[in-house]
């Protein structure tokens, strides 16, 4: 728990939603920058770019460039990064599972801040 400990950059690593989303495309093998793009949904170009470079430093993701023309660049999970897949998978089963709950939760809450704010604006009324 401690703020320096090394291991808050694992986990920011691994649980940041582009990572995540790559590491499961991945598992089903070794795709080009463009087919990656298409795959995930709402990425940029920008932030795909940022998410491969770290995983490529951090040895989750290998990229092999191709010596011909144009150049043919393609990515896949390292050992170390297939280790993730069932984690990944678990952690996604579990949010099919919950996601209603967790929908529902949200509704909640958002309808109490909404009746306070309401009951907040009425007493600002009353007030003035």
């Amino acid at each position: 728990m401690d703020a320096q400990c090394p291991s808050r950059l694992v986990l920011d690593r691994i649980a940041d939603k582009w990572t995540a989303l790559i590491i499961q495309i991945l598992a089903k093998g070794t795709m080009r920058y463009a087919a990656l793009q298409r795959e995930i949904g709402g990425i940029s170009q920008k932030m795909l770019t940022q998410t491969l470079r770290s995983l490529e430093r951090d040895g989750l993701v290998q990229r092999t460039v191709h010596p011909v023309v144009p150049p043919k660049v393609e990515y896949s999970l390292t050992r170390l990064g297939r280790t993730l897949i069932e984690p990944l998978h678990a952690l996604c089963r579990w949010s099919e599972k919950h996601l209603h709950e967790l929908q529902a939760n949200r509704a909640r809450a958002k309808a109490k801040a909404a009746k306070s704010g309401a009951a907040i604006a009425a007493d600002r009324l009353t007030y003035r």
